[in-house]
């Protein structure tokens, strides 16, 4: 079991890393960052996030899905943008928002990576 704080210490040990952020995407807001630069605000960015995850949610339920959304990725020229909304009981309507340096990390394993994250988080 992980706490934020070190479920976000960890997130930013994955190769590449630039910042993480954990959302409750009900509100909007960003329950904690890190990482960041003068360049990316990672609270602007993982706010507007949240219309992204809100949007494939109601879609999913308007094609009658009965399914769930492991991750969502937003790739860039130099990023890669990772959401991973949070299914257990005590951690639904938050996600994981994970920002890559696309030339340094491993796509695949950033996302196994966050996935064991989310499975150790509690809240």
């Amino acid at each position: 079991m992980s706490d934020m704080e070190s479920s976000l210490q960890e997130a930013m040990q994955i190769e590449g890393a630039i910042g993480v952020a954990l959302v409750d995407y009900t509100s909007g807001m960003a329950l904690g960052t890190l990482g960041s630069s003068k360049d990316f605000d990672l609270t602007i960015a993982a706010a507007g996030n949240t219309d992204v995850v809100r949007a494939k949610l109601r879609t999913l339920e308007m094609l009658k899905l009965k399914d769930t959304i492991e991750d969502i990725l937003i790739t860039l020229g130099g990023q890669y943008h990772v959401i991973r909304p949070l299914t257990s009981r005590n951690t639904q309507g938050l996600f994981l928002y994970l920002v890559l340096s696309r030339t340094r990390a491993n796509l695949a394993m950033a996302r196994h990576k966050l996935k064991s994250i989310e499975e150790e988080l509690q809240m």
